[in-house]
């Protein structure tokens, strides 16, 4: 796979058009890598040489040469942890969910993504990871309706969107911004 290099100016000399048009890339480039992380997963493996061969893979074939947020790749009883923690490594299980949480910089952008996968055949599991997405969309949908709304109404949307799908919110927060790396340098 080769990957293509655009040219983006500084983020802080961005027009808005621009600046959606950088994270558009970056997001499309952190598809592509998720893309080549799946191959990867398997039973047995450490949650650490997961991680590792995905910053290999992100290095060697996508140009990542930093990230805005540590890796986060974590199976089981991990997976409830909150971000900031760092569990005891676990070895990836036969019947085991995962959660892979990146933050890959592109060009200078940041791009968050996470996913959850199932290994085995546990049909809670599975409902849980097919509901992930529909569930996000709805969110961002009320989001969208109303740009005006602060972190806690989000936050609040989130979990009871969550709880009404049957599921309990598991998380201190519904979501963060992401922008141009380092944002914060920029405010």
């Amino acid at each position: 796979m080769t990957t293509t290099t655009t040219t983006i100016d500084h983020p802080a000399e961005q027009t808005e058009a621009s600046r959606l048009a950088s994270l558009l890339d970056a997001q499309e480039k952190a598809n592509a890598l998720f893309a080549e992380i799946e191959p990867l997963i398997r039973p047995g493996i450490s949650e650490k040489a997961l991680s590792d061969s995905i910053h290999k893979l992100g290095q060697d074939r996508h140009g990542v040469r930093t990230h805005w947020h540590k890796r986060v790749v974590r199976s089981g009883e991990n997976t409830l942890r909150p971000f900031q923690d760092n569990p005891p490594d676990r070895i990836i299980g036969e019947d085991d969910i995962l959660v892979v949480d990146l933050g890959p910089v592109f060009e200078k952008w940041e791009a968050d993504f996470g996913r959850t996968y199932v290994l085995g055949n546990d049909p809670e599991k599975e409902r849980l990871r097919r509901s992930l997405e529909p569930m996000w969309w709805k969110v961002k949908a009320v989001w969208d309706q109303r740009e005006d709304m602060t972190g806690e109404e989000l936050y609040d949307t989130a979990r009871k969107m969550a709880e009404e799908e049957g599921w309990k919110w598991g998380a201190d927060i519904a979501g963060h911004i992401v922008g141009d790396f380092p944002h914060e340098r920029y405010v």
